[in-house]
């Protein structure tokens, strides 16, 4: 596995980032497909120029997300949203990752819901989509069991979608997240490395930073190599007053504990 580090974690500016990143010793860097990185702002000079300005701190790209404002399972501006997604796979190859990371809304467990029905059409359209292009989309684990995330990528069928694994969602969903692992082998294109502790009996878990929480991480990983993943792990941290030194500390926590390819 490769060890990554998202961007948007550390709180700084683009360069800066990338800087800390390589000071870190990562391999590559997950980014927003927002603002400057947007499909609609980032033309193709653009994007060669970023891939150059990646090399040059001696980093891959591991991913793009394309974050939402909802989910696929919210009928309002929901062609526009197919369309931004679209755009934002089309990039992805141009950038090299040919992986395009989206929490795509909670999957019901009931197939006759109408919102199931919906939301299968919705991504049945982005995974062909994907086939042409050459571009999985990763749907993000954590609203959901993994059982009945499975069902819905079962029913869809294409290879142009997979799994994004972030085992602290899960468990701050109440998931079970190694049940959910194995509900879904061989469907898991990305993961994070991102943590949560139960910090009450009565209370749900909370985030905290990577080798602090609840999560046997050598279990995960052995876990998850196990269903034959062998890409990359990327340490996040959502929230939090010095998160880039919580990115800091989990990046030197995960080499302990991962064999580098």
């Amino acid at each position: 596995m490769k060890i990554g580090a998202r961007l948007e974690s550390m709180g700084l500016p683009l360069r800066r980032a990338l800087l800390e990143a390589e000071r870190l010793g990562v391999a590559g860097v997950q980014v927003d497909a927002v603002g400057d990185l947007s499909p609609k702002a980032l033309s193709q000079t653009g994007r060669r120029q970023f891939l150059h300005l990646l090399r040059s701190y001696n980093l891959e790209l591991a991913a793009l997300v394309c974050p939402l404002r909802h989910g696929l399972d919210h009928p309002d501006g929901l062609e526009a949203r197919i369309e931004h997604i679209k755009k934002a796979m089309d990039m992805s190859f141009d950038l090299g990752p040919r992986r395009v990371v989206i929490q795509a809304g909670r999957v019901p467990e009931d197939a006759s819901d109408p919102r199931w029905q919906s939301l299968a059409e919705s991504l049945a359209a982005l995974g062909r989509h994907g086939d042409r292009v050459g571009v999985v989309l990763a749907l993000e684990t954590g609203l959901e069991a993994g059982e009945t995330l499975a069902k819905m990528l079962d029913h869809v069928d294409t290879g142009g979608l997979g799994v994004n694994f972030d085992p602290a969602n899960l468990l701050m969903n109440g998931i079970d997240l190694y049940e959910s692992l194995a509900a879904l082998a061989g469907r898991i294109v990305h993961s994070y490395a991102h943590d949560a502790r139960q910090v009450g009996p009565n209370r749900a878990a909370q985030e905290v930073p990577l080798g602090h929480g609840d999560i046997d991480w050598l279990r995960y990983l052995s876990e998850l190599e196990q269903s034959d993943y062998h890409g990359w792990i990327v340490v996040k941290r959502d929230s939090g007053d010095q998160r880039l030194e919580d990115i800091a500390g989990g990046v030197a926590f995960l080499k302990r504990l991962v064999r580098s390819p």
